[in-house]
């Protein structure tokens, strides 16, 4: 009888230990699903969203490296339209302008990019003067350049031996020839811009290195024409001047201290994102919104002959 016990609980045992085995594989299965659940929930500040839309293909457009050792891209001579009839006063009329060829930043500079600058022309780093949170969360050197100046940022392309980009270049180069609101199309999508969409869902709460969003080039191949950082242009500001200004290569009204910056920053609404908005801001303004990219003529398709 005593054995019978014996067996009967080895038994009774080794059924118990397997049960057991059983419960926790079902429970670790449990916790598993339960925490890839949470993962996919999670909103950093420096992953960006994936996008659905189909890759495309730039390559005929014609790149060259600067002077800096910054990819440029081609943007080809020809009309575009520039303005908008459903925007704000100072964007009409809507009409069609002529640029001759030109080459742009195919990306807005970043903060190293800006520092080996400031270090070899022994100029400050720009300040970062108000923020409400941590300055290490924008003060990363693959982060977009902001808060410099426009003469430091005309500067910065003088030393890489090239220019700050017209208004109408800026445009043209973020619209294509065609009248879309946004560098992809009319629709402010998620996975295509760092802009304020909802919090974070674009996977950045402030700043991105620039070209993070492949969806979200222009029809040349230009990064971040919508959102990121606005930036300055060569312009100076008159509410007026598309009334006046002349079809072909138009460079804004003479020197003042109100100066252009185009393309909506990380925290611009869906209106002001826009390409064809325009900003005014004071020359010595300095924000953390605003950067800039720099453009250079395309000399050898220029000495072709005049288009008519």
């Amino acid at each position: 009888m005593e054995n019978k016990g014996v067996l009967i609980g080895s038994i009774v045992f080794v059924f118990g230990v397997f049960a057991l085995m059983i419960s926790l594989l079902v429970y670790e299965s449990y916790k598993s699903k339960q925490m890839k659940a949470l993962v996919s929930t999670i909103k950093t500040e420096a992953r960006p969203v994936p996008s659905s839309a189909p890759s495309q293909d730039f390559s005929m457009y014609k790149t060259k490296i600067g002077d800096e050792g910054r990819e440029m891209v081609q943007i080809p001579e020809g009309p575009f339209i520039m303005g908008s009839k459903d925007g704000d006063p100072d964007e009409v009329p809507e009409r069609q302008v002529y640029l001759k060829a030109f080459f742009l930043d195919q990306k807005e500079v970043s903060q190293s990019e800006y520092a080996r600058f400031a270090k070899m022309a022994k100029r400050p780093l720009p300040k970062i003067e108000v923020f409400e949170d941590d300055q290490s969360k924008l003060l990363q050197p693959e982060f977009a350049a902001m808060s410099m100046s426009w003469d430091e940022a005309a500067a910065y392309c003088k030393w890489a031996g090239k220019r700050l980009p017209t208004e109408a270049e800026w445009e043209k180069a973020g619209r294509g020839e065609g009248k879309r609101k946004y560098a992809w199309g009319d629709i402010l999508r998620n996975g295509r811009a760092n802009a304020n969409l909802d919090g974070s869902e674009d996977g950045y709460k402030y700043l991105a290195p620039p070209g993070s969003f492949e969806a979200g080039r222009s029809p040349y191949g230009a990064y971040d024409m919508t959102g990121n950082v606005a930036e300055w242009v060569a312009d100076s500001y008159d509410e007026h001047y598309y009334e006046k200004s002349p079809y072909r290569d138009p460079k804004g009204p003479e020197r003042a201290d109100l100066k252009v910056v185009r393309g909506g920053s990380w925290r611009e609404t869906e209106h002001n994102a826009r390409l064809s908005k325009r900003f005014a801001a004071k020359a010595w303004r300095t924000d953390i919104t605003i950067g800039f990219r720099c453009a250079s003529d395309d000399v050898e398709a220029n000495d072709s002959p005049a288009a008519p």
